[in-house]
């Protein structure tokens, strides 16, 4: 089967796209600040014969090749993360991260792999009719590099008819593939709250509008945002992950101040925006009952990332294609994390797939210090990128 080739070609340089992974989570960067990892990209793309553009999204880098034919006029775009954490690993490996307080906890050191090798195959066999846009994105973990590379005018230069990222996923079997032909992952937003009371004597809280209280009072409430407003089939979380007022020293002082922060995730933006509008009625309502000011700060991150149906189901096709149909789940539970790749499906169509690595009984989850991407998988992502091209743009028969 010409599919399998793909993949058995491609794990002819695995051991090549393992040592450059293993190069690039010794050496991780944080978001805008990917300067070798860029430098690594922009020069493997030059040595391969693409057309390199560099500092699109400020540290970002686009890769262009043209198939052997390029009478279709299509373009498909393909996208991989190259950003680290802000994280101390605690892995004993000889790749580890050679930058204190700086490791890939999620996989991009892989992410990027992939790609690459993708990257390789493409150029080797230009076996397509049209042209592949590779995006080195950069700052996805909560910095909107995504964003960054659509303002640098992304797909006003490089035209995709359609576009494909991947993420590896512990929770899945390695080799496995991924997808839901809906939502993906959850939009992401962040929320502050500032109460304002009037301090005073622990032992006489009657001459107090404490702000403790308040703030018990408006976190139970908010648990019943979900529960009882939104919708069963659908799907949010209220999170209130922080809460600051008085000084723990200070036992008998009931301060002035409290202030709580949290995330909302959503995949509806009706929910959301019902959501929203709640917690404001719980905040104005809980003020004016205790007589206090409480304001609410309402911070919209990252929409939700939502595939388009007929390109997930292409997913399920090529991989079923690569793999079998025992090693694709095509309705994926969504993910109430959150991804900047959405930025890039509300401009064009495609599908956002994961690529199981295994991991996630031994402990090695997403962002933990004792994470490192499989790579046993390397080639199992490359060979869907250069699958979901080849078949996207197929060249004519008679060639």
């Amino acid at each position: 089967m010409y599919a399998r080739n793909v993949f058995e070609a491609i794990s002819l340089f695995h051991d090549e796209l393992t040592a450059l992974r293993r190069d690039i989570h010794a050496h991780p960067e944080l978001g805008f600040k990917e300067q070798r990892t860029s430098n690594l990209v922009a020069n493997s793309l030059t040595a391969l014969g693409y057309e390199v553009h560099r500092h699109i999204g400020k540290t970002g880098v686009v890769g262009v090749l043209e198939g052997r034919q390029n009478t279709s006029g299509r373009s498909i775009g393909l996208r991989a993360d190259m950003d680290a954490l802000p994280i101390l690993e605690q892995n004993d490996v000889g790749h580890a991260s050679t930058c204190a307080g700086v490791m890939h906890a999620c996989g991009h050191d892989g992410h990027t792999a992939v790609l690459l090798g993708a990257a390789r195959y493409l150029a080797e066999t230009r076996n397509f009719d049209g042209r592949v846009v590779l995006i080195f994105q950069p700052a996805e973990e909560g910095l909107g590099g995504a964003q960054a590379m659509l303002d640098d005018g992304l797909f006003d230069r490089f035209h995709c008819d359609a576009i494909y990222g991947l993420h590896n996923w512990p929770g899945l079997p390695a080799g496995m593939i991924g997808v839901n032909p809906g939502p993906m992952m959850a939009a992401a937003d962040h929320f502050e709250i500032l109460i304002e009371g009037r301090g005073g004597h622990g032992a006489h809280p009657y001459q107090t509008n404490d702000p403790v209280v308040i703030a018990a009072q408006l976190i139970t409430a908010l648990q019943t945002v979900v529960s009882r407003n939104v919708p069963a089939p659908d799907a949010a979380v209220i999170t209130v992950a922080a809460v600051n007022a008085g000084s723990l020293p200070a036992m008998n002082v009931i301060p002035g101040l409290a202030r709580m922060s949290g995330t909302v995730r959503t995949f509806n933006p009706v929910v959301q925006e019902q959501v929203i509008k709640r917690m404001q009625e719980l905040a104005t309502g809980i003020a004016s009952a205790f007589g206090a000011k409480i304001e609410l700060k309402y911070h919209h991150l990252f929409p939700a990332t939502v595939n388009t149906p007929e390109h997930a189901d292409f997913v399920v096709d090529v991989a079923t294609e690569l793999f079998g149909a025992d090693k694709v789940v095509p309705n994926l539970v969504p993910s109430m994390g959150s991804e900047d790749f959405s930025f890039m499906l509300q401009e064009r169509p495609g599908a956002y797939f994961r690529l199981g690595q295994g991991g996630a009984e031994s402990g090695r989850v997403l962002h933990s210090p004792a994470f490192d991407f499989n790579d046993a998988v390397i080639p199992v992502g490359s060979a869907m990128f250069c699958r979901l091209v080849e078949r996207s743009m197929p060249l004519a028969t008679n060639n």
